[in-house]
């Protein structure tokens, strides 16, 4: 598997820029739509944490083990969320998509499929991933519902695996997509974007 470059991918309306520092502003705005910190299963930046949340993936992109992106509303060229390829481990051709969010009034709208095919589209076709995968906490249903929509598989459950903003300790969700399992993925979510809403 290639290593993961900074790289703009876009289709139709939706477009996702590698994540810089000038995005802070827009991450703050978009994260205020729906007050998202204060959902205890998600890791949107709360007022004034921006700076760091950016700072920190940048940090991670540099050590070679994420790649983060914002997303944008091409025809307002707002910030409208964030996601992020990440445990990418390119000896084992394998690498995780998460970090992913979006402001309140863009999420069950087409923005997720797009974004999840963008991504996918890259890591499969162009770098050589032979895995996908993705972790969600294990109350996090709508996330867990939205992963499963793509096709992925549910691969099993870490327990006891990681803090949440709160303290607590959750459970971690694991799902993939394999090299062999994305043609009919791929299809599957072209058809999704295709059909009438």
């Amino acid at each position: 598997m290639k290593t993961p470059e900074p790289v703009t991918l876009q289709s139709g309306t939706v477009r996702l820029e590698p994540m810089a520092a000038s995005h802070v502003a827009g991450l703050e705005a978009a994260a205020r739509d729906g007050e998202l910190w204060k959902l205890r299963v998600t890791s949107v930046p709360a007022p004034g944490e921006a700076e760091a949340y950016v700072a920190f993936a940048l940090r991670g992109r540099d050590e070679g083990h994420m790649l983060p992106f914002v997303v944008v509303d091409v025809p307002s060229g707002r910030v409208v969320g964030s996601t992020r390829y990440h445990d990418i481990v390119p000896a084992i051709d394998r690498l995780e998509i998460g970090y992913t969010w979006y402001a309140r009034s863009w999420q069950r709208t087409h923005v997720n499929t797009t974004c999840k095919l963008l991504l996918m589209t890259h890591a499969f076709d162009t770098l050589g991933a032979l895995l996908v995968g993705w972790r969600t906490d294990n109350y996090n249903f709508a996330s867990q519902k939205a992963i499963e929509r793509l096709g992925a598989k549910k691969d099993g459950v870490l327990r006891h695996h990681a803090p949440r903003r709160d303290g607590t300790v959750r459970d971690t969700v694991m799902y993939s997509v394999s090299a062999g399992e994305w043609p009919e993925v791929r299809a599957h979510l072209e058809y999704q974007l295709a059909k009438p809403r």
